[in-house]
């Protein structure tokens, strides 16, 4: 197979460790160029993990002769402007997730790359994580029986930051909401992947704690095409980080954390069972292993910018009416 050469616009904290080594250990893959707008700090990131070019102008990234497709890993207000920027360029997309501040930035990506023929493929990387990968075989397998419900739970403290430097994933304009976007976008994600697509969302949301523009406090229900319905609730105003989700069925449940390494747990009528699946040191590697398969003709990435525009969908349902208030 042909080795997929990869440049990287945006090599922040994201890369480090979750996203960028796995293009060099991918098989088949290797990563050759960076981009970052401060030259200094790209030209650090390639020294310390041995890539051989460095840009400040993702333009010149762009259209590097080497570069076969290209990773944008930059806060989402800027995925649509440099996807349609690749996708000119002829060359496939792989974004960071949430896909971008909402739907209608998301269908405009697709368009884009439709429009040029080339694909595109999203950062939601627990479609291809083996602790849920298992989750989702003993769903579809049959182990639950039918399913029912779904309950979401996410608390975690409150962030205090100067006014002045707010961080970019608390300020609507460039993440399009707060925590509640960057975090619940994995779990719908992966809800989809396991369940289909949700078809129906409401939700309230509010701001509690007053630490930022952003919503901090998010409830919603929502029905998946299928008829199972679901409930969740994300808190970033809490005292302590709480992280779990349920899946029930006529025949047992499946508890699960989305961001933590606790065990899974499936309950029957037989008992508890507890599953001890760990993450991989870089998590985006097995994602990265599909798409890099893909474009080489074999198998096909489970995270395309069709399925990852449905997260942004439900996102934009369970805020809109906050939205509507503070117009954002």
């Amino acid at each position: 197979m042909k080795t997929i050469r990869w440049g990287i616009i945006g090599c922040g904290d994201v890369t480090e460790v979750k996203s960028g080594p796995g293009f060099q250990k991918a098989e088949h893959s290797a990563l050759v160029a960076v981009m970052r707008r401060n030259g200094d700090l790209a030209q650090d990131y390639a020294q310390r993990h041995g890539v051989p070019r460095w840009y400040d102008n993702a333009e010149a990234l762009i259209h590097d002769p080497e570069v076969d497709a290209v990773y944008i890993a930059t806060p989402p207000y800027a995925h649509l402007d440099y996807t349609r920027q690749v996708a000119q360029a002829g060359k496939p997309v792989y974004v960071e997730k949430p896909m971008a501040r909402t739907h209608a930035e998301c269908q405009a990506m697709i368009d884009a790359c439709h429009a040029a023929n080339v694909p595109l493929f999203v950062a939601y990387y627990r479609r291809a994580l083996p602790r849920f990968v298992k989750i989702k075989e003993l769903v579809q397998g049959g182990t639950l029986g039918e399913v029912r419900t779904v309950n979401i739970f996410l608390a975690r403290p409150l962030d205090l930051f100067p006014p002045e430097n707010l961080p970019w994933r608390v300020v609507p304009e460039l993440s399009g909401g707060g925590h509640f976007v960057d975090l619940a976008s994995h779990t719908l994600d992966f809800l989809d992947d396991v369940l289909g697509p949700i078809r129906v969302a409401q939700g309230m949301a509010s701001n509690q704690g007053g630490a930022y523009p952003a919503e901090d406090v998010v409830t919603g229900h929502f029905v998946f095409e299928s008829g199972v319905q679901g409930v969740g609730t994300w808190c970033s105003a809490a005292h302590v980080w709480q992280d779990w989700c349920e899946i029930i069925g006529s025949h047992g449940q499946l508890r699960f954390s989305s961001f933590g390494n606790d065990p899974v747990i499936l309950t029957a009528a037989d008992g508890q069972t507890k599953f001890e699946i760990n993450h991989p040191p870089h998590v985006q590697q097995p994602l990265i292993q599909t798409v890099v398969n893909t474009l080489n003709g074999v198998g096909e990435c489970p995270s395309t910018g069709e399925s990852a525009a449905r997260a942004s969908w439900v996102i934009d349902q369970l805020l809109a009416s906050y939205r509507q208030q503070r117009g954002l």
